[in-house]
């Protein structure tokens, strides 16, 4: 099937597939006229990454994920120990949106938000 029934039926984007395959998380056959070929295995392999991706997957990790889905000798405890890496990466960026979200809250709460030109805000950035 060609590049716009695989991005159909995987979800993602023409533009999307073509950079997966020229990073080498996919490799399609080639038709005589050099167009790309995907099999159902290819289709499943995007389906794959982009439910990975929709995670937060780096495409490094997506990379190891498929080739551990695709080992039927893998442990699952290499997968989990991937995905709890990327859990904890999760909730430390969490924490880190909270912690600006509450040192945003309060200088909006401070600032009068009036006609005078007195702004906490800005005086924050500027560090005074």
């Amino acid at each position: 099937m060609n590049i716009g029934d695989a991005a159909e039926l995987s979800g993602l984007p023409a533009k999307t597939i073509r950079y997966y395959e020229s990073v080498g998380l996919i490799a399609p056959d080639r038709r005589e006229n050099d167009y790309r070929d995907f099999a159902e295995t290819d289709i499943h392999k995007l389906t794959f990454l982009a439910r990975a991706r929709s995670l937060g997957f780096a495409i490094k990790d997506c990379r190891t994920l498929l080739s551990l889905y695709e080992d039927r000798e893998r442990a699952s405890a290499d997968v989990k120990r991937i995905a709890e890496e990327h859990l904890s990466a999760i909730d430390r960026k969490i924490q880190e949106l909270e912690g600006m979200r509450s040192a945003l809250r309060n200088l909006v709460d401070h600032c009068m938000g009036n006609h005078r030109p007195d702004c906490p805000i800005l005086d924050d950035m500027a560090g005074a």
